[in-house]
């Protein structure tokens, strides 16, 4: 080898030391350039810590529906499907008309929301049930219409109830109300504070059960409770949703003028958790 090669041969390998020497330094003051961490936020998503993607997956979880309507069937069906598994297919009163226009609950879901007239729509589970005595109420609303019927028990399918009460209503202030006739106490009436005829979507639930009384719950919040009234009262009925005879607690139009998702019934008074679970996942 020649001196002039060895220089260069010694000049390459120095350079090399301090290039490996300068990706060292860098490596210690920026640990990036070796690994590096995400994450991602969506402030309109709280898929990120639902419990439930859908609204769907959380009517159907725990497996206690008698019926859950996602009430997205196309215009003009005249059943409303049945997701509980139970094949107990509501039916639709006075046509189905459906809306996608957002915002939307449960906005995962597809399809669009029901739009209930205020004169003739209204839906009718088809099961006849006797007395039931522990139940929850749900189903996301929205109008700007005080008044109506949102959900509730009567002894008949279609029209009037001669006997009608687990109902949850609005009055003409707005303001939503779960009640029941209690035999030897009369009328039972849990009140919210304010009014929720406001346009927005909002998630109720009333539960019933003979220990802890009854419950009333807009967006996952306990606005109301009663341990006191515990028994409904005792007749074979079904169970209607956007319509039965109201007259009985309050002058308001009988018939819920505005739109409707995911309207189910349970077997079990859910828990607040429950509760805040299925609210969670529809927004």
């Amino acid at each position: 080898m020649t001196p002039m090669s060895l220089r260069n041969g010694r000049s390459v390998a120095a350079a090399l030391g301090l290039a490996l020497a300068m990706l060292l330094v860098l490596i210690g003051l920026n640990p990036t350039l070796s690994a590096f961490t995400a994450t991602v936020s969506n402030s309109s998503n709280t898929a990120g810590t639902a419990t439930y993607f859908t609204c769907a997956a959380a009517a159907t979880a725990d497996k206690t529906a008698l019926f859950a309507y996602p009430l997205n069937d196309a215009d003009g069906s005249s059943s409303a499907t049945d997701i509980s598994g139970n094949r107990a297919n509501g039916a639709y009163q006075g046509g189905m008309s459906s809306q996608q226009i957002p915002p939307i609950a449960c906005p995962r879901d597809p399809g669009g929301a029901y739009v209930l007239n205020g004169s003739s729509s209204y839906v009718y589970a088809p099961t006849a049930y006797n007395n039931p005595t522990t139940f929850t109420e749900e189903v996301w609303f929205k109008t700007t219409s005080a008044g109506g019927t949102i959900m509730g028990f009567g002894s008949q399918r279609t029209g009037e109830s001669p006997s009608n009460d687990r109902k949850i209503y609005m009055d003409t202030n707005g303001q939503v109300h779960f009640a029941i006739y209690q035999p030897g106490a009369a009328k039972q009436i849990l009140t919210s504070p304010k009014s929720y005829a406001d346009g927005q979507w909002h998630l109720v639930d009333a539960t019933l059960s003979p220990t802890a009384g009854t419950r009333l719950y807009l967006d996952g919040v306990l606005v109301d409770s009663s341990s006191s009234a515990t028994t409904p009262q005792a007749y074979t009925g079904y169970w209607r949703i956007g319509y039965d005879k109201l007259r009985d607690w309050t002058n308001a139009n009988p018939y819920f003028t505005g739109s409707m998702r995911y309207a189910a019934v349970y077997s079990t008074a859910l828990t607040q958790e429950q509760i805040n679970n299925h609210y969670t996942a529809g927004r």
